[in-house]
């Protein structure tokens, strides 16, 4: 299938074909439910999601380093150069990280402003030394560049029927609702690594701290306030949901399969949580195969009723943006 999305977008360069393929690797590793949902996109619009999000995991590696083979400040260089590496490759269309070209050739293709990936980058390197957040706004702050410009970056590929400054509120929102997700899902994983990105007023609310998430963390055991404080998290995370689906009928009506799928798999993942009673301390919480499955099938059929669907809008976009679709780039 890479080939043809190679092919379906007019990437014909060998080396540029390659920097775009390990990104597609990378965001089939590391992103089950967003890479299924992928799928689901016009083969010409595949390859820019996957260098979009293909960078956003080899930063966020950079970061994390889950072998815990690098020191702080090894991380920090190697962030550092890639921060480099990337303002060079916007600028000039090159780079030394083959990531760092398909990216920078999706930026110059699709207009993307080089001010979200700058913003990006600032958030991956707080993830160096901020280690909680205690308001919620604070963590707004954060997500703002973690989550919020991954929505926003993705908005010319996708292509909208209104004008893109209509779109973007809902485009950012959803993206900070992905995020959000994760940070439930992976508050255990994330304690280990010495972070804690559930914000500090809302886990005080219900009497928790990071003693009381590490000793149940560390001991197995559970306890009713913490379980009362991921219910708040959780209903904090629907309603950013309940911000970002609108933006989902703004899309071209092609790629409005690939996110409703993205939206209802992520969602499934806050039931998933419900579902085993918050105790995502100690398990991870799945959407499991059979939902994947009928979700991702559901996804299929909205597809081919885009695709055969008579008299479907064509993609708006604001004066002087150039939007791809599939005979080449057009006004």
């Amino acid at each position: 299938m890479t080939r043809r999305e190679l092919d379906a977008a007019g990437i014909t360069d060998p080396a540029l074909r390659a920097a775009y393929t390990q990104c597609r690797r990378l965001n089939a590793r590391h992103g089950r439910t967003y890479f299924l949902a992928t799928r689901l996109l016009p083969l010409e619009d595949r390859s820019a999601v996957h260098a979009l999000y293909g960078f956003a995991r080899w930063a966020d590696d950079i970061v994390d380093d889950l072998g815990r083979h690098r020191t702080p400040d090894e991380r920090d260089r190697l962030l550092r150069r890639l921060e480099s590496d990337l303002a060079d490759g916007l600028r000039t269309g090159g780079g030394d990280e083959p990531v760092v070209r398909a990216v920078a050739d999706t930026a110059r293709r699709y207009g993307i402003e080089h001010e979200l990936f700058a913003d990006f980058m600032s958030s991956m390197r707080a993830d160096l030394t901020v280690t909680d957040y205690p308001t919620y706004a604070d963590l707004r702050g954060y997500v703002r560049g973690s989550a919020e410009v991954i929505g926003l970056q993705m908005l010319p590929v996708l292509g909208t029927v209104v004008p893109r400054e209509e779109a973007a509120p809902h485009a950012a929102a959803l993206g900070v609702a992905f995020q959000l997700t994760n940070f439930l899902r992976d508050v255990g994983e994330d304690l280990d690594r010495g972070r804690v990105y559930l914000p500090g007023d809302l886990l005080a609310a219900h009497g928790v701290d990071r003693s009381l998430l590490e000793w149940s963390r560390r001991t197995g055991r559970h306890d009713p306030r913490i379980r009362a404080a991921f219910v708040a998290a959780d209903a904090m995370t629907r309603e950013v949901y309940r911000e970002a689906e609108p933006g989902i009928a703004m899309l071209d009506p092609r790629v409005r399969p690939c996110i409703r799928t993205a939206f209802t798999l992520y969602g499934g993942i806050l039931d998933a949580i419900a579902a085993q009673d918050y105790t995502v301390l100690h398990r991870r919480a799945v959407v499991s195969r059979r939902r994947r499955a009928a979700t991702a099938a559901a996804g299929v059929l909205r597809v081919a009723a885009a695709r055969w669907g008579a008299g479907a809008p064509r993609r708006a976009a604001p004066a002087g943006v150039a939007v791809l679709d599939r005979k080449g780039p057009v006004r």
